[in-house]
């Protein structure tokens, strides 16, 4: 060492100076081996896997939002079907959870909801023809029982929402 550094402490040693097992590099033979970490490496896998877990977490919502929004289709379709399965004739206070008949009255708009199915006629039917069976749900809302066999937009066309009947 040099005289300046001796008697400086201030002046840093080129060499370390210490306990051999804080040495940040092998002091022997027999140390183990220090390899250097490759930051750019690290950051890099770093960034991927952040990535990948972010556009698999937003992938997980997107699901989650179209579930969310057909549910909400759903239930705007339930209820203007609702408003004027309303807008029919009824002539009985419909009770929960029970199940019913939608029909087209003779007079052609005009709608008629029954606890009588079709089948259960007898020969003086007090409709032209069976649109759906019905069911009163607890929200009072009403749900179709045979969606294939309903058309709505027919329904909605004979009875406009904006209207009363």
């Amino acid at each position: 060492m040099t005289e300046n550094s001796t008697t400086n402490p201030q002046h840093k040693s080129e060499y370390y100076i210490g306990e051999a097992k804080f040495s940040p590099i092998p002091m022997s033979v027999s140390s183990p081996v220090i390899k250097l970490i490759d930051k750019n490496k690290v950051r890099a896998n770093a960034v991927e896997a952040m990535h990948m877990q972010a556009h698999q977490q937003i992938g997980m919502l997107r699901k989650q939002a179209e579930l969310i929004m057909q549910q909400v289709k759903e239930i705007e379709e339930r209820l203007k079907i609702s408003e004027l399965i309303y807008k029919a004739e009824m002539r009985f206070k419909p009770v929960m959870g029970q199940i019913y008949h939608l029909y087209e009255k003779e007079e052609k708009g005009t709608f008629l909801v029954s606890m009588i199915a079709p089948n259960e006629w007898g020969r003086s039917k007090a409709f032209s023809r069976f649109l759906s069976t019905i069911r009163l749900l607890s929200d009072s809302t009403w749900d179709v029982l045979d969606k294939a066999s309903f058309n709505f937009e027919e329904f909605e066309e004979a009875i406009p929402l904006n209207q009363d009947v």
